[in-house]
């Protein structure tokens, strides 16, 4: 599926849900945490949506994927906070939030791991590299791949010519 936005991105909303259960549990629990500790995890639950967004809008496959590790390692800096509000004895009540809110990030940082390892796969540059020979090529490939994959389907079990699925390794 190609998205036109990113604001359409499910990794981006989710990144936007993250960022907003942060701010709920900083201002249900600002009273026991340092003006320091909420701003850091405020910017750095802001800045995973910030940079999927910055990485799309850029236009190059090699600036997405730098922007996509930006917001992974955001998101990794978000659980670690969490997980040392985790140990705070004073957030004891807030045990079930925090729980949840690092579940969000572990779960933005396994889409984003999963984003950047397709695309360091992909012959597209990016849309400022698309001219239409650069669309005209890809669409024939992709339209060749389909038309060996119905061959490959319609070949018996056995056959010398049907292609075996790949296993892993």
């Amino acid at each position: 599926m190609t998205y036109q936005r990113f604001e359409d991105l499910p990794v981006w909303n989710d990144a936007i849900a993250l960022a907003e259960g942060c701010e709920d549990f900083i201002m249900a629990a600002k009273d026991r945490i340092t003006w320091s500790k909420r701003d850091q995890l405020d910017r750095a639950s802001l800045s995973v949506s910030n940079n999927i967004a910055e990485g799309f809008e850029r236009g190059t496959t090699n600036e997405l994927l730098n922007f996509l590790y930006i917001a992974r390692g955001s998101a990794g800096e978000v659980r670690s906070m969490l997980n040392y509000f985790e140990r705070r004895p004073a957030l004891e009540d807030f045990k079930s939030q925090i729980s949840n809110l690092k579940s969000q990030a572990e779960s933005c940082s396994r889409q984003l791991r999963a984003w950047a390892d397709s695309l360091q796969n992909s012959p597209i540059k990016g849309q400022r590299h698309l001219n239409n020979a650069e669309r005209n090529r890809h669409e024939q490939k992709k339209k060749a791949d389909a038309f060996i994959e119905r061959l490959n389907a319609a070949l018996p079990d056995g056959h010398p010519a049907k292609k075996q699925p790949k296993r892993p390794i």
